[in-house]
């Protein structure tokens, strides 16, 4: 969650700079365009959508549907009151993964996210241009390193009150210590609106892509997981 509201303030950030020197007016319309979008979405979840849902969560077919014209939706909202799709994209899933029913919306949305996520990266890997990439790939490699073995530290130190044993804390920050995916993202946006140059964008993706084939690798090892190499570890 916390990483879902960096993200909108960072895109956000991202389209005031990309939109150069405007006038205040429509700067400061901008910049309340973000906090009425986010009060309508919290107000709309809680009082109509979360108990339209509640009313005929029995029907796979009907949580599916709204859950998706809900994120677009929002998305489109958002692109009319001046902000970008990402944004209002972003705020619909936060609104609903803050519901009581968000572990069931989940489950319901599971095949269709899984699809796309194989697109976004398949795209992601296409447009990758290899000269580029060996540039940035020391530098990517040292921030992957770093990224990997302070953030379990960092978990495992803030998580050491509100878990039940010093292991488990330590767990969850290994778990979490890839970079998130709404780098690619932010680095995608932040290239197409000329906010950085392709070479910190091919650093931020490398990144984040080797944070996740070695975090992923040594978690199967590790720790339970669905995929796990070991009998034993293997839990859905």
């Amino acid at each position: 969650m916390l990483q879902d509201l960096l993200a909108i303030g960072i895109l956000l950030a991202l389209e005031v700079h990309g939109k150069g020197d405007i006038p205040a007016s429509e700067l400061a319309m901008l910049l309340l365009a973000l906090p009425i979008l986010v009060l309508f979405a919290y107000l709309f979840t809680r009082y109509i959508l979360i108990k339209l849902i509640r009313r005929f969560d029995k029907i796979q077919e009907y949580i599916f549907l709204t859950a998706i014209g809900w994120c677009l939706g929002i998305a489109e909202l958002a692109a009319l009151l001046g902000l970008s799709q990402e944004i209002g994209a972003f705020i619909a899933g936060v609104t609903l993964a803050t519901s009581p029913i968000a572990l069931y919306i989940a489950e319901s949305l599971k095949p269709l996210r899984d699809f796309f996520l194989i697109i976004f990266f398949f795209s992601l890997g296409a447009g990758f241009q290899l000269p580029i990439l060996e540039q940035v790939l020391i530098p990517a490699l040292v921030l992957a390193t770093l990224s990997m073995l302070f953030k379990p530290l960092i978990f495992k130190w803030l998580l050491k009150d509100s878990v039940d044993k010093p292991e488990r804390a330590l767990e969850i920050g290994v778990r979490m210590g890839q970079v998130s995916e709404f780098s690619l993202l932010i680095a995608l946006l932040a290239l197409n609106l000329g906010v950085i140059g392709h070479e910190a964008s091919y650093l931020i993706q490398a990144t984040t892509l080797l944070t996740f084939i070695a975090s992923s690798y040594y978690v199967v090892q590790r720790y339970p997981t669905p995929i796990a190499v070991s009998d034993k570890l293997r839990r859905d």
